[in-house]
């Protein structure tokens, strides 16, 4: 999460109301904090205000964003471990960051690639599921539930219906793509620029789409004939 004023108030709003947006998929997510684009130094007393301000409105502030040693010194003082940045994403999801994305749900299928072009996975997806492609595309033939996560380095590919969550370029490659038979998604990320469905648009809605990613925005359209 992005955070461009100290204005504890302010951050309550926004967030709630990205929760209240979608809340199965925020409520209780775990995010990390940015700093990067204060105009002022923040102190360790105003960064504890930030941060009870997104847990009041029911996000789980758990680390800074990398910065300089000043976040660094905010970060020993607050007993937060620091991570590497994120990118930036898309104007839909505001000065939210895909790190605030959901906590993985499990079991996890993470598989190595060597000498393999894409992972294909032939059961249905079900909710709690996350399937990870790793340094490939990721092809199901079968169906993705609700509250279910499909993750790919490179494309994903869903020759069934696509209910739960699909995320393309996971390590930053911006010429992924999702392709899906069915489109009814939760959220679609490429490269960590994301889109929240809460009402599909009905000329998409139960039929093949593509997404991509150019510049900071998403783009969907049917595949084939309308």
């Amino acid at each position: 999460m992005r955070v461009t004023t100290l204005d504890a108030a302010a951050i309550h709003a926004e967030v709630l109301s990205r929760i209240n947006s979608a809340p199965q998929l925020f409520e209780r997510t775990a995010v990390c904090i940015d700093l990067g684009e204060l105009e002022q130094v923040p102190v360790a007393s105003e960064i504890r205000t930030v941060m009870d301000a997104v847990k009041r409105a029911g996000m789980l502030p758990v680390a800074l964003a990398r910065g300089n040693e000043i976040v660094d010194a905010l970060a020993r003082e607050l007993d937060l471990p620091v991570v590497a940045q994120v990118r930036a994403v898309s104007k839909q999801s505001a000065e939210m960051q895909p790190k605030a994305e959901p906590a993985k749900p499990t079991p996890t299928m993470d598989l190595d690639s060597q000498g393999a072009l894409a992972q294909l996975h032939h059961q249905p997806v079900r909710s709690g599921q996350r399937v990870y492609a790793r340094n490939r595309d990721l092809v199901v033939t079968a169906a993705v539930g609700a509250g279910a996560e499909v993750m790919a380095d490179g494309c994903v590919h869903v020759y069934g219906t696509l209910r739960g969550r699909a995320l393309a370029g996971a390590r930053g490659e911006i010429t992924a793509r999702v392709f899906c038979h069915e489109f009814n998604a939760e959220l679609v990320s490429i490269a960590g620029v994301f889109r929240v469905f809460e009402t599909i648009p009905k000329e998409l809605a139960g039929k093949p789409v593509q997404a991509w990613l150019s510049g900071d925005d998403l783009h969907f359209a049917r595949i084939g004939n309308p």
